[in-house]
């Protein structure tokens, strides 16, 4: 493993290449069974060789791409009410997800208590009209939906991960520990990653420095040379969203290689019976992350995200495939 050293010609208009790291493939344990049913079963997956960017995409990157193509992002276009049968024709206007932190304890199961939907909120302006990202330009982009990082990606040459690809380097070579750097979440007291201390949604410490994005580098690199595997802000994959992983192979000679996750008809939220939104695979966990109430700071861990949703805490880093 080492950094990619060398550099491939990218798209007309694209910035200096963002620093990679070569990681050379290999079987390994994905998933864990101790932690939430999503994450189950553990099984072996191999991944061949690939390049990662070293460190999720910044504004300052993001912003490079958007003046280079013009590019509008999802939560700058005005919903088509055709897309959402029965909405508020009020809230049909651009926008995205903002974490709002409620006044008062509140049911944790009810998520609506902290996401507010706020128009004109994008990547632009992270906390909506008022807001800006003058001095953060070294932050993860966020409000990004599932399309903008993938025109971002083909725009630099590049794709999103896979979910193995993705789990397999946040591992860093370390097998099942419980973190990206081992089995305790703040080693020698002291902080490997940007996730919420305190009583979420009320009491954020701060005590790792940040109460929101921090900049990318500001904690280790994990054994690969990756920066932010975990915390900070959830990272888009390119799989389908599957309730399960698969069983484990019975024989070695059958275990998957390079798998692209689930099918398309299987990542739809039944919970939604009007709207048919297809969900991804994020992984990583953001800087929302608590013990009190989401243990999702672990590389085995994973949630589902509609394709046309964004939010203050999801943004996404590229892959390269290949020699």
């Amino acid at each position: 493993m080492g950094r990619l050293t060398r550099q491939r010609q990218t798209a007309v208009g694209a910035p200096a290449e963002m620093p990679m790291v070569w990681i050379r493939g290999g079987t390994f344990l994905m998933g864990s069974d101790h932690h939430y049913p999503e994450e189950k079963p553990v099984h072996r997956v191999m991944v061949s060789d690939f390049a990662m960017d070293e460190t999720p995409v910044t504004n300052a990157q993001f912003r490079a791409f958007v003046e280079g193509t013009g590019h509008v992002t999802f939560a700058e276009i005005v919903p088509d009410a055709k897309d959402y049968p029965g909405a508020r024709p009020e809230m049909l206007k651009a926008g995205s997800l903002v974490f709002a932190p409620p006044p008062h304890p509140v049911n944790l199961r009810d998520y609506s208590q902290w996401w507010e939907f706020r128009f004109r909120a994008n990547w632009r302006r992270p906390y909506g009209p008022g807001s800006s990202i003058r001095g953060l330009d070294d932050h993860p982009v966020v409000h990004v939906a599932y399309s903008d990082a993938t025109a971002y990606a083909a725009w630099a040459g590049k794709d999103l991960p896979t979910e193995a690809e993705w789990e397999y380097a946040a591992r860093g070579g370390h097998g099942q520990t419980e973190f990206a750097w081992g089995d305790e979440l703040t080693p020698d007291g002291c902080h490997m990653a940007n996730i919420w201390q305190g009583e979420f949604p009320l009491q954020n410490l701060g005590t790792d420095g940040f109460e929101r994005t921090s900049p990318v580098r500001t904690y280790p690199a994990n054994p690969f040379g990756l920066y932010d595997m975990i915390g900070n802000v959830w990272e888009w994959t390119s799989d389908w969203w599957s309730c399960r992983h698969p069983q484990d192979a019975a024989k070695a000679c059958c275990v998957p290689q390079n798998p692209r996750g689930g099918a398309l008809e299987g990542s739809y939220d039944s919970r939604q019976l009007n709207v048919r939104i297809p969900q991804k695979v994020l992984k990583g966990g953001s800087h929302l992350c608590a013990p009190n109430y989401c243990r999702r700071y672990r590389p085995a861990a994973r949630h589902a995200e509609a394709v046309d949703t964004s939010t203050s805490h999801v943004g996404f880093r590229c892959v390269r495939r290949g020699a």
